[in-house]
């Protein structure tokens, strides 16, 4: 009975120690992990490394916080576990036949060439030149050219709509005012997933929205909505459950009912339609924020970039490179900092 015992308490005794030791393996092993960044594409056919464009080198057209929604903010988890790659994404510029020409061609010149087959310029008029540039990627809606809600609301329309017949992960849409850093875009958009609800961007106010309720007079309903021209992604989980409300042409309805533009249509019906919030992207710019107040060290950590002229006073991004006349944007000047390696660059 005494060996027993003896034997019993020896082996209760090794259990402890094999448990402590396997605690403390594990706790080594935590400790041991790194946040590793990938672009989801594979390594053969990579278009980055790190931040540089690794690019032909011939010819252009060769080249390939303040603000919160509710209690949601964006918390980079430590490691990625999505599988997202640039391929998954269906980028969407809305443009007009009016400024083809003043603000495609730097676009086309710079981020396009890194995500020529993800892009795609909603317009409101045939374009052959244009259609050329962007090989064959300009989409006549058929839309009014005017910049009044039910014009935008249907461009919006048209742009949700192709994206749900493209069978794309994420849906991200821009202005034609817009810089897109796509390896940042793809970066971020890792740290998410798809088959979740996902409502991607950035207000431009400080408090909800607040409108009346026209079908309970005289209610009110508050909500937040992503800026149009920082540019939002959505995922295709939440882009599912907007089919419903919103294809087909009915976005352009429920922005005629609410008598508000696009962007502020499309928070309408992601919050306060189906009850989902915005997620706050504080990288996304747009045109309403003072452009030279973004910090030279941040810019290739951002997304998007903007401009705007207020009189004689223009709202551009504080770089040096090309001069004013060549590059009055600074987009030009923006692409050569982020990706040196373009033949148009400085050497």
């Amino acid at each position: 009975m005494r060996l027993t015992l003896k034997k019993v308490l020896q082996a209760t005794v090794l259990v402890s120690l094999f448990s402590l030791s396997s605690l403390a393996v594990l706790r080594l092993a935590s400790s041991m992990k790194t946040e590793t960044v990938d672009f989801g594409v594979n390594s053969s056919n990579s278009k980055w490394t790190g931040r540089i464009a690794l690019v032909d080198t011939a010819s252009p057209e060769q080249e390939s916080d303040q603000f919160r929604s509710h209690n949601v903010e964006y918390s980079p988890p430590v490691t990625s576990a999505s599988s997202t790659t640039l391929d998954d994404l269906f980028i969407s510029v809305k443009t007009t036949k009016n400024f083809h020409n003043s603000r495609l061609d730097v676009i086309i010149k710079t981020w396009f060439t890194l995500a020529r087959e993800q892009t795609w310029f909603f317009t409101d008029s045939d374009d052959e030149e244009y259609r050329e540039k962007t090989h064959n990627h300009l989409i006549n809606t058929g839309c009014s050219s005017s910049h009044n809600r039910m014009a935008l609301c249907c461009k919006m329309a048209v742009e949700f709509d192709t994206f749900l017949e493209s069978n794309k992960k994420w849906f991200c849409h821009f202005d034609d005012d817009n810089y897109v850093n796509v390896p940042q875009l793809v970066k971020m958009l890792q740290d998410f997933s798809w088959q979740d609800d996902w409502y991607l961007g950035k207000p431009s106010i400080k408090a909800p929205l607040e409108i009346l309720d026209r079908e309970n007079m005289p209610g009110k309903i508050s909500f937040w909505f992503a800026t149009g021209g920082a540019g939002f992604c959505l995922s295709r989980s939440l882009a599912l459950k907007m089919k419903p409300l919103a294809s087909g042409g009915k976005f352009i309805s429920i922005g005629d009912k609410i008598r508000l533009p696009d962007d502020v249509t499309m928070g309408y019906v992601v919050e306060h339609m189906l009850r989902k919030q915005l997620t706050v992207i504080d990288k996304f710019h747009s045109h309403l924020e003072p452009m030279k107040f973004l910090k030279h060290s941040q810019l290739s950590d951002q997304i998007s970039f903007s401009y705007s002229r207020y009189g004689q006073e223009m709202n551009v991004l504080n770089l040096d490179g090309f001069n004013n006349q060549i590059d009055p944007y600074r987009f030009l000047s923006l692409h050569c900092l982020l990706f040196p390696n373009f033949s148009f660059c400085p050497r």
